[in-house]
């Protein structure tokens, strides 16, 4: 899409949705939940039941504040990732200083049954290694590896060279690592 028929089609749906438009609401839900909840589920490397939370509570926080999305500093999709970004980086203090769950009989309840706890572990710590990512080095891995764009083809959406491309996706899987590497 134009950016200039980005601009124009989310302005009135910005308007629409002040004006009481339940549709509006639809049309935009419909076409950001995908990759929205790509986005969400990436960042939180595949735990599923954070990455739901996640979701709603990044549509509970931009139907509070819409009125604050402005379609002219950027797009709607982006606007809702900022808000995904930060709602993740909340739940996932919130999930460090969280005890385990214990049943009522004072064990410690069994993980999922499609997760080993050894899986769930490394997620966090992957999820919590990208939430501490400067915002570029995010954007270029998830360019990368979640949108499955070429070298060449984010260099063109960026304006930059291919060999910057690179540069930068070195830069930042290192910054990964040592994000990884250096959690608690």
């Amino acid at each position: 899409m134009v950016p200039d028929d980005r601009v124009w089609r989310e302005r009135a749906l910005r308007a629409a949705v002040l004006a009481g438009d339940e549709r509006a609401w639809q049309t935009w839900y419909d076409g950001s939940f995908a990759d929205l909840d790509a986005y969400v589920l990436w960042r939180c490397a595949g735990l599923r039941d954070v990455a739901d939370e996640v979701v709603q509570e990044t549509w509970l926080t931009a139907v509070r504040r819409v009125r604050r999305f402005d379609p002219d500093q950027g797009s709607f999709a982006g606007w809702l990732r900022g808000i995904a970004g930060n709602v993740l980086r909340n739940q996932l203090r919130k999930l460090r200083r969280t005890p385990p769950v214990h049943s009522l009989n004072g064990k410690e309840q069994a993980a999922p049954p499609d997760r080993q706890p050894e899986r769930r572990e490394e997620a966090q710590r992957i999820a919590q290694a990208l939430a501490k990512l400067p915002e570029h080095y995010e954007a270029v891995l998830r360019a990368k590896y979640l949108d499955r764009q070429s070298v060449a083809d984010i260099a063109a959406a960026n304006g930059d060279t291919a060999k910057a491309v690179e540069s930068l996706l070195t830069r930042a899987r290192q910054a990964f690592r040592e994000a990884f590497l250096n959690l608690e």
